[in-house]
């Protein structure tokens, strides 16, 4: 067998990844051999695999999904946004430079098509089946002439689309039929049909309309899934700053002690891998919030200066916003802070930067003896080690490279007080640290906070994997879902004009 299908959707969060990541795990419960597969991503939520290439985290969670080991392979080309309209462009797990989306739209993009369909030919003849992710809207009119991720990519490689639409958003129906209805004759003879995500109540109420759409389009809806929470997991493009407040949904268990532990997560621009705190919302009693006021640290046990792909301007940000100022005041008090990558170099006392800001010197909050030199080479490696008598394992990606000149060793940074500074990303996923520094935090903070002594992280990952794998398997058609993987797009579907502009 060498199946292949390619999810995309009627707008960008329409839960192309996660339906992508159920599909996966649906086919692997079967016995199917399967590889999820992204041509181009756009997210600052990125994972170093074994070989040590940088992928999006949605590849790397999708990869876990098919119970196989994430590769370059799986998303060939990462873009990480720099700025409004600039992004580091990731070329097989390696930055090859910066570019501005003028200058990637208007060429770069359609040269490297090559290259994708190269690592999906790959992986199809190494798996049964590749699922495939969309990035955005296939119905994206200004750019379908240098696409590679969408209908560029079913169209060269064949494969057959599944829409994905969030009726949660409401317009659901407009969307699908609108979707279909941009696209030119040879794109729409690939999409097969829609799928319907995040469908809250009585099912029966929505047929007349599924009916309704098949008789426009000529279409199929192949399922309708329900709304379920806790199911956005690894998410691609990041936490905007205007969700201040958003609180990262956590295990419904009560605390194991008397005392909740309240964790703030300073929403930095730019910020990355905030993922590294889903370990922490994942523990009973731990309640973890993105803040961007000084007065929301007051409260907090523990405050996480995150990673970012804007350091300098992230710290500029902090002291704008008063941040800065809680930060030392903090430390001064003896109250918990831990910053990860562009935290840690933040709360160190330097920073030169000619690569990423080209500032130069800065001097930074001097919270811990570190010194910072952006370098043009990045770190990508996947450490392992030791750190407060438990065994740690994590990622790093990073140019900054980090001097100590005192304090006590912690991981690859250190630790003064009761702060902590490391380039280590997803430490905290390691169960038995995670415990023993939630116990220094709740120790300096005054708290009666005591950790379950049985939270497994990756036991939670896979049983979200298996719900998602659960919810297809559950409420989408899956035997017309397999026969399009196996065999393609069915033949005859109409043209719903006007099509494609010329």
């Amino acid at each position: 067998m060498n199946g292949g299908l390619l999810v995309a959707g009627t707008t960008s969060d329409a839960g192309k990844s996660v339906v992508t990541a159920g599909i996966c795990r649906w086919l692997v419960r079967r016995g199917v051999k399967v590889a999820p597969f992204k041509a181009q991503n756009m997210s600052l939520n990125s994972f170093v695999t074994r070989e040590g290439a940088e992928i999006g985290r949605a590849q790397a969670m999708q990869a876990q999904a098919c119970r196989t080991e994430p590769t370059a392979l799986m998303n060939p080309v990462l873009l990480k946004p720099g700025g409004e309209q600039s992004s580091q462009v990731v070329l097989l797990g390696r930055p090859v430079g910066e570019m501005s989306a003028r200058g990637y739209h208007g060429g770069r993009q359609h040269r490297l098509l090559g290259t994708v369909l190269d690592c999906l030919a790959e992986l199809r003849g190494t798996y049964d089946a590749v699922i495939c992710e969309g990035a955005g809207s296939p119905a994206e009119i200004n750019l379908r002439r240098t696409d590679i991720v969408n209908m560029g990519l079913a169209r060269r490689a064949r494969l057959p689309v599944l829409v994905v639409g969030d009726i949660d958003r409401g317009g659901v129906f407009a969307s699908f039929f609108g979707t279909v209805a941009l696209l030119s004759q040879e794109d729409q003879e690939l999409v097969a049909g829609f799928l319907v995500n995040k469908f809250r109540g009585d099912v029966s109420l929505l047929r007349p309309g599924l009916d309704m759409l098949h008789g426009l389009t000529g279409r199929r809806t192949y399922g309708v899934l329900p709304f379920r929470h806790g199911l956005g997991i690894d998410e691609e493009d990041g936490l905007r700053v205007s969700l201040r407040g958003t609180v990262r949904e956590s295990a419904v268990a009560p605390p194991v002690g008397e005392d909740v532990l309240r964790v703030a997560v300073c929403a930095v621009p730019l910020m990355s891998n905030f993922t590294d705190v889903d370990a922490l919302a994942a523990e009973p009693g731990v309640v973890v919030r993105f803040v961007d006021r000084p007065e929301e640290l007051a409260d907090a046990d523990l405050v996480v200066v995150p990673g970012t792909r804007g350091t300098v301007r992230a710290l500029e940000w902090l002291r704008e916003r008063g941040l800065a100022d809680a930060l030392v005041r903090r430390a001064a008090e003896g109250r918990p802070v831990l910053g990860v990558c562009g935290g840690f170099q933040m709360l160190g006392e330097r920073i030169e930067d000619e690569v990423e800001s080209r500032a130069g010197a800065v001097d930074g909050l001097g919270l811990l003896p570190v010194r910072v030199r952006f370098a043009r080479e990045k770190t990508l490696t996947r450490p392992s080690g030791q750190a407060l008598g438990e065994r740690v394992e994590g990622y790093e990606i990073h140019h900054g490279v980090a001097t100590v000149d005192g304090g006590d060793p912690f991981l690859d940074g250190c630790r003064v007080g009761s702060v902590w500074g490391t380039h280590w990303h997803g430490s905290l996923e390691s169960d038995g640290f995670r415990r023993a520094f939630l116990r220094e935090v709740a120790a300096a903070a005054g708290r009666r906070f005591v950790p379950a002594p049985d939270t497994s992280f990756a036991a939670l990952r896979e049983e979200q994997l298996d719900r998602l794998g659960d919810l297809i398997e559950q409420h989408a058609d899956t035997d017309a879902l397999w026969r399009l993987i196996e065999s393609g797009a069915p033949q005859g579907l109409p043209f719903i004009p006007p099509g494609a502009p010329a």
